[in-house]
């Protein structure tokens, strides 16, 4: 069972991220691939982050770089 987050449970949890910056990625998720990594979860208006998929994501960015 995924690891699910709010993004402010998240950046508490990870304090390398901030509340700002998750927002930032979550708003531009279409462009920058985080859509596709299947990271980010919507029940409604609830916006939840799979941990897993997220930090994968992070580790395919530092790739591409």
């Amino acid at each position: 069972m995924p690891t699910l987050s709010t993004v402010n449970q998240f950046a508490e949890k990870y304090p390398a991220f901030t509340t700002g910056g998750l927002r930032a990625w979550i708003f531009n998720e279409n462009t920058n691939g985080l859509a596709q990594s299947g990271a980010i979860v919507r029940i409604g208006r609830k916006v939840l982050i799979d941990e897993a998929k997220f930090f994968a994501w992070i580790e395919s960015q530092n790739k591409a770089a």
